[in-house]
């Protein structure tokens, strides 16, 4: 069995998801992957923090967030045999001292961090640091964040190597669907030459619903009070979102040191109902797409609204489908579509990391 000690950075929409897939699929995960977890800490901006070394009781957990109420009613500073731990502000605090007593105790069981916070498009902080953190404390990583991977994923890619734990990221792009995990694991010998992709999810859903007819507020409010909308509209509008993920493509699988900073970016923020509806009488679709290519020995990124023929791949997304095409030097072109996502999704990503972890022992 390959037990291993949870501690989430996070407990939003996302991060409670996956505490709730964890026990959904903890019955498989234990008898098919022999994996047993605990959740041993979790840090919030608004909640506050709990954690305790022998297991916190996630159910309360769940309800005290979604209640509005803070974690200190579950934290237990101090446990019998554990020693006195001093009161903590942030996630890399938690890190730190729960890596601590993790190392101090000599155990069989594993610390791994599991970092969902909001994406900062200016600097992917505090997610990098968090990942560091988790990383140096002898955790292994895994975020649906797409900053440490869009900022800096070859410092924290040889951080990993040389402390010999994972750092996994598989939800970052297109939620559940395995894009990274998919090069790494099935394509051995094979470069990525390039890509392109439609990765966001809002910005196809708006766009979908004003071929409808809909207007643009309106569906970008749907999209938010989902929770699959980014809390700030602008980081998907303005092709934020978009620019973070083709960066994080461009970074892992061509070896660029690419960020959203240095991305070609153009949102859809100037579109209009109008324009779109008069894109499919012409029989194109608009869509969002982030391209990455590379030109010279350098990898060049960017992401714009092209207008596409009706029979090209990405004109058949609705909604809140997303699709890749990828460019090969050995298989050609090859494509992955994703037909639904959504917070489950995301959450998935992360038990898929979750048991590859495992799968390393």
């Amino acid at each position: 069995m390959y037990s291993v000690d949870l501690v989430l950075v996070g407990f939003g929409n996302v991060g409670r998801r996956f505490v709730r897939l964890l026990g959904d699929c903890s019955s498989d995960l234990r008898d098919a992957h022999r994996l047993d977890w605990r959740i041993v800490g979790i840090a919030t901006a608004r909640h506050g923090v709990a954690r305790n070394l022998r297991g916190l009781d996630t159910a309360r957990a769940l309800d005290l967030v979604e209640r509005g109420q803070r974690l200190d009613a579950i934290d237990v500073p101090e446990t019998p045999g554990d020693g006195p731990r001093s009161a903590i502000a942030s996630g890399v605090e938690l890190i730190e001292q729960i890596g601590a007593a993790a190392s101090a105790g000599g155990g069989a069981r594993r610390l791994v961090v599991v970092e969902t916070t909001l994406l900062d498009i200016a600097a992917g902080q505090p997610a990098i640091d968090h990942v560091r953190a988790g990383l140096r404390a002898g955790a292994h990583v895994i975020t649906a964040n797409k900053g440490p991977a869009a900022f800096a994923y070859a410092e924290l890619d040889a951080l990993a190597r040389s402390v010999g734990r994972a750092f996994m990221f598989e939800g970052a792009v297109m939620d559940g669907i395995p894009i990274f995990n998919l090069v790494r694991e099935t394509l051995p010998a094979v470069r990525i030459t390039g890509f392109s992709g439609v990765v966001n999810s809002t910005t196809n859903f708006i766009i979908t619903a004003m071929e409808s007819g809909r207007e643009f507020a309106e569906s970008l409010a749907e999209m938010q009070a989902a929770g699959i909308a980014e809390a700030d509209a602008s980081l998907d509008v303005d092709g934020w979102d978009a620019a973070a993920k083709a960066s994080a493509l461009a970074n892992v699988l061509m070896g660029a040191r690419m960020t959203p900073q240095r991305v070609e970016r153009t949102g859809i923020g100037h579109l209009t109902g109008t324009a779109v509806r008069q894109a499919v009488a012409r029989g194109n679709r608009i869509k969002l797409v982030a391209k990455g290519e590379r030109r010279g020995g350098d990898v060049a990124v960017r992401v714009a609204a092209e207008e596409l023929p009706a029979d090209h791949l990405f004109a058949t997304l609705g909604g809140q489908q997303n699709a890749l095409l990828f460019d090969t030097d050995l298989l050609g072109q090859f494509a992955i579509a994703q037909l639904g996502g959504g917070l489950t999704q995301t959450a998935y990503a992360l038990v898929t990391d979750l048991v590859a972890v495992a799968r390393r022992g």
